[in-house]
């Protein structure tokens, strides 16, 4: 999907740099996004949600805290209040800009801080938590072991995750304030708890402080199988799908006026990037919505077909069509499966080609007939197979106009 890349301003002055993930048409709604503890805004759970929930028309705004990313600040001076300010400040910025978020997701800390920041967030109708913790505090036990440290000398370096980080005894008396519990009781809005079971960073157990805390409208979904950073493209998914069936429930959505397509050409398809990877690619063609993607060998991140996988599926799709017409017309039982396969051949390895030289694009297309038909049936829908108008194109003469837009 469409991502717009911008800076705002945070509670204390600095320039905390954010992304703004939007479907192609008008959104539904608006999200906003809170990333784990010292994660980012393009921390891949971050980014696969975000871009998932875009293409289901959900506009989603991701941002990085205080000293992290691409945002100004010295991460050392943020606090758990500090970052709770930047959410309700990227809450009125989206306000201020598009339209206030009607939906709360947070990940890790940020689904703490979304839970603290959501009564501050008159707009929000629903709000989502992701392995989050019930007490803040819990983020202390990453660095437990410098704690005597940090409170002797002010401030010490830790590592996570591998990655050197201040924190100071300013962040751990604040965190130590929070009575996050005190403020679920007092939500006052949907809420949708989502943990993993054998969750090893934050236990399944904080999920169940939350849900038993929390008064209903309240749900809770297991992500059985998944780590606690989604670090499964699957994962996310699923997440994603689960908080876009859930949250229209809850949410008012935006009611878009109808796109006027009068003298448009039939069947034009856009490409256009998305930059959230190498290569992904949103493919809209009319009403119709999806992705194109490498597979990870080839640099991509696999998000959905590769260009050769849509030559494939037109053609597949144009041999079954063109089958069922002919089926129907001589009242055929027919059920037809066409499987394709792009490969290059050396041409000497042609017999029936013309180019006698170099390589050749070769599509191999195996097609399965299901029903009760006699011999004379059968060669006849092969034969039928290979008139279907997309194999006439490939086969034929192809002329491509370019030309760059205005």
């Amino acid at each position: 999907m469409p991502s717009e890349r911008f800076q705002f301003t945070g509670s204390e002055g600095q320039q905390l740099a954010a992304a703004l993930d939007l479907p192609e048409r008008e959104p539904v709604a608006y999200a906003l996004f809170a990333h784990c503890f010292t994660c980012g805004k393009d921390v891949l759970a971050a980014r696969r949600i975000a871009v998932e929930l875009a293409a289901k028309g959900i506009a989603v705004l991701r941002f990085d805290f205080t000293g992290l990313g691409s945002s100004e600040g010295d991460f050392a001076n943020s606090t758990f209040s500090s970052n709770v300010a930047d959410l309700v400040r990227a809450a009125d910025h989206l306000r201020e800009t598009r339209k206030g978020p009607a939906l709360l997701i947070g990940h890790s800390l940020g689904g703490a801080a979304i839970l603290a920041a959501a009564e501050r967030i008159p707009d929000a109708k629903a709000v989502v938590t992701i392995a989050a913790p019930s007490d803040p505090a819990h983020v202390t036990g990453l660095f437990k072991d410098r704690i005597e440290d940090i409170r002797e000398h002010g401030k010490v370096e830790v590592q996570l995750a591998g990655r050197p980080f201040h924190i100071s005894s300013e962040f751990l008396d604040d965190i130590a304030e929070h009575n996050l519990m005190a403020q679920v009781t007092k939500l006052h809005k949907a809420l949708l708890i989502m943990h993993a079971p054998a969750d090893d960073t934050v236990g399944i157990d904080n999920a169940t402080h939350i849900f038993v805390a929390a008064k209903h409208p309240k749900s809770f979904v297991s992500l059985a199988g998944a780590d606690h950073l989604l670090s499964g493209k699957r994962d996310a998914a699923y997440v994603a799908d689960v908080i876009a069936a859930w949250a229209e429930r809850y949410i008012d959505p935006v009611v878009a006026e109808p796109v006027a397509v009068s003298g448009e050409a039939p069947g034009r398809v856009v490409v256009r990037e998305t930059r959230n990877s190498k290569f992904q690619q949103t493919v809209s063609i009319g009403p119709h919505q999806m992705l194109a993607d490498e597979p990870a060998t080839a640099g991509g991140e696999d998000t959905g077909p590769g260009p050769y996988d849509f030559v494939l599926a037109g053609l597949g799709a144009c041999t079954s069509m063109t089958m069922r017409m002919y089926a129907d017309r001589k009242s055929l039982p027919l059920r037809v499966t066409v499987t394709l396969k792009h490969s290059k051949i050396h041409a000497e390895d042609c017999a029936e080609c013309e180019t006698r030289a170099g390589m050749l694009d070769q599509i191999e297309r195996v097609i399965a007939m299901e029903g009760a038909l006699d011999a004379e049936q059968r060669r006849k829908l092969m034969e039928i197979a290979d008139k279907c108008p997309v194999h006439r194109t490939l086969t034929s003469e192809i002329h491509i106009v370019t030309s760059a837009a205005d």
